[in-house]
């Protein structure tokens, strides 16, 4: 179908009141947490993308056509904003326009001059990394097509020959990154391969880059099988469950065979994951850079486990459900019909700086090819026009209520414990965030869980975790030295506890070691309640100044009594705090406490603790 037919008949539909309008993200009040719709059903994947996603991607490469250089979105500027990657995604972005429109479809000359001015006009731009991947993808699905010639000039064929290349982030002569986190290895790669496929370059390189990528993941993904983001130092988010998936997917482009080894990878991926399928698409909520891509990060590994033959026919039913969920949660709530764009930033919601508003374009293009793509592929395995299986729902009632996932364990050890409690999805990650994220709340040893409980990207304050000032002013948190791991099963009870003998010093840009004071910490979870216990020891002649600790959540109303909250409204009934006093407020949208999914509706702030001796710190949260 092409994109002229899909805006026509969206159009047509609108107008004869056939097609809802997209569900806008509700208001905080209303939509405590921001969790939109439980999908009890949704339409096959590739009929939301026909008639929502690629007609809403076509109003706004109409737009950049038009407005060119002085496109805006929502107030945005788009080529004046700084981003690096831009350049490539708007290549990618039309050349879906282009190929998909129909040669007598008279707008298939409009489309084919448009990409020739913008590829002349941004050609000069800056375009780093991932914007060189898109680029050259762009390129490689043009030429497939027969149309490189035509939608690109000679002299501007040239120019992207010598600009698009691996080379401006890695150093030949040693395969090592230019200051980059390691997942770049596998763009490095893709980009390799897409060259060599272009005419430009012959195989070896990409080759080399491959072996680069599969040994950097084997060396520090270490038994477990998932990746550091750094060299070591314990950062397993998101990226480090999505890597193998993103590899694979660039292989499943380049033609290139997964070996045992890559698909055994994907598989403890895959295991990971399974456990928090839901009702509602949502994905990872711990980490940088979630929101709507921690949920294409479920969508890109599951879609490329299944090409691969690593699911088994039921699971790749429920992933193919699950998968559709995720795209009509992108539609109808990630995308914001009044900003006519995808909506991170506004209305409540944060993301990180990395991904800020100045991408706003790029943000668009970039997210919708990852639901075009994969949807492409559950097309081609025989999903195209399939509803959803309608056992879906009974099929994640039998799910594992608890899951262990370890990452690493010696000197420290690293893990996820993922819990499910009648529907709702409560995950543990006890990682560290290493430079830049370890005192960011998404990385901290605390709950999280869609709707209730969460982090805000790049925010640091104490959620749900002690945070101690000493006698010289020092502050130091429990976060990054975890050892002694144990998790236990009693009955419906998940009891995790572990030690650290150092603290984290906050106030730096990577974590630094602090043995003045020794924590050793116990987690008990059940249904309907999380409680935490901190035993801190200081060493002989130190002291503890103060102890504060905060609870930032979704549920309203709240009335504090000594260390006890209650709430009038929200999931969160109850927080209670022993060992500190307490006080709590309303918030209403502070940029300091807004979430990925929206704003959080009430602040609890607790302190106290001086002393020398040892020091006990506890909080109990029920929920519905």
């Amino acid at each position: 179908m092409s994109l002229k037919s899909i805006r026509d008949r969206l159009s047509l539909a609108v107008a004869l009141g056939a097609v809802a309008s997209p569900v806008m993200a509700a208001a905080p009040a209303a939509d405590p947490g921001g969790r939109g719709q439980v999908y009890a059903a949704v339409p096959p994947m590739n009929r939301t993308v026909e008639t929502r996603l690629l007609s809403q991607m076509a109003v706004l490469l109409d737009k950049l056509m038009v407005e060119k250089r002085d496109m805006t979105l929502d107030g945005v500027r788009v080529f004046d904003a700084d981003d690096k990657f831009l350049p490539g995604k708007v290549a990618i972005g039309l050349a879906y326009l282009l190929i998909e429109t129909p040669r007598d479809d008279p707008r298939f000359a409009t489309y084919l001059a448009g990409y020739r001015q913008i590829a002349d006009m941004t050609v000069d731009d800056t375009n780093h990394t991932w914007g060189i991947y898109y680029y050259c993808q762009a390129l490689h699905m043009l030429q497939q097509a027969g149309l490189l010639e035509q939608a690109v000039s000679p002299q501007t064929l040239a120019k992207l020959k010598a600009k698009l290349d691996w080379r401006t982030f890695v150093r030949e002569g040693d395969l090592t990154l230019i200051d980059l986190p390691n997942n770049y290895y596998g763009v490095a790669f893709s980009v390799a391969r897409l060259r060599y496929q272009l005419g430009w370059e012959d195989a070896s390189p990409s080759e080399a880059l491959l072996e680069k990528t599969l040994d950097h993941y084997r060396k520090y993904s270490g038994e477990y099988g998932f990746a550091d983001e750094t060299d070591g130092d314990g950062r397993f988010d998101r990226y480090s469950v999505l890597l193998i998936g993103e590899i694979s997917h660039r292989l499943i482009e380049a033609g290139m065979p997964a070996t045992p080894e890559v698909k055994g990878w994907l598989r403890k991926s895959v295991d990971l994951m399974l456990p928090r399928l839901n009702m509602r698409g949502e994905g990872f909520e711990y980490g940088r850079s979630i929101g709507t891509y921690g949920e294409t990060a479920f969508l890109e590994v599951l879609t490329a486990a299944a090409k691969l033959d690593v699911l088994t026919p039921k699971e790749k039913a429920m992933a193919y459900a699950f998968s559709s969920r995720v795209t009509a949660r992108y539609m109808g709530f990630w995308f914001d019909p009044k900003m006519g764009s995808v909506n991170l930033w506004e209305h409540g919601r944060r993301t990180d700086a990395y991904r800020g508003k100045h991408r706003i374009l790029g943000e668009n293009l970039s997210l919708a090819r990852q639901h075009i793509y994969t949807s492409a592929i559950w097309n081609e395995l025989g999903f195209k026009d399939k509803t959803p299986d309608p056992g879906y729902a009974a099929w994640l009632d039998t799910l594992p209520k608890r899951r262990v996932t370890w990452f690493a364990r010696g000197e420290h050890d690293r893990l996820v414990v993922t819990l499910r409690d009648r529907g709702r999805v409560i995950g543990l990650p006890i990682i560290n965030g290493g430079k830049s994220q370890h005192q960011n709340t998404p990385y901290y040893p605390i709950p999280f869980s869609p709707g209730m409980l969460a982090g805000v990207a790049d925010g640091e304050f104490p959620q749900l975790l002690p945070r101690l000032t000493l006698a010289d002013g020092s502050r130091l948190a429990p976060l990054a030295y975890a050892r002694k791991v144990k998790v236990s099963e009693q009955g419906v009870r998940t009891v995790v506890t572990y030690e650290q003998d150092q603290l984290d010093k906050l106030g730096t840009d990577a974590p630094i070691a602090d043995d003045r004071v020794s924590v050793k910490t116990t987690y008990v979870l059940e249904p309907g309640k999380i409680r935490r216990t901190d035993v801190f020891t200081p060493k002989a002649g130190e002291g503890i100044e103060t102890v504060d600790l905060s609870f930032a959540g979704f549920s309203s109303a709240p009335r504090t009594k000594g260390g006890a909250t209650t709430y009038g409204v929200g999931d969160v009934r109850s927080f209670t705090v022993t060992g500190l006093s307490c006080k709590s407020r309303p918030l209403v949208d502070e940029k300091a406490y807004r979430t990925p999914t929206g704003a959080f509706e009430s602040l609890v702030e607790c302190a106290g603790g001086k002393g020398q001796g040892p020091l006990t710190v506890s909080w109990t949260l029920s929920y519905k």
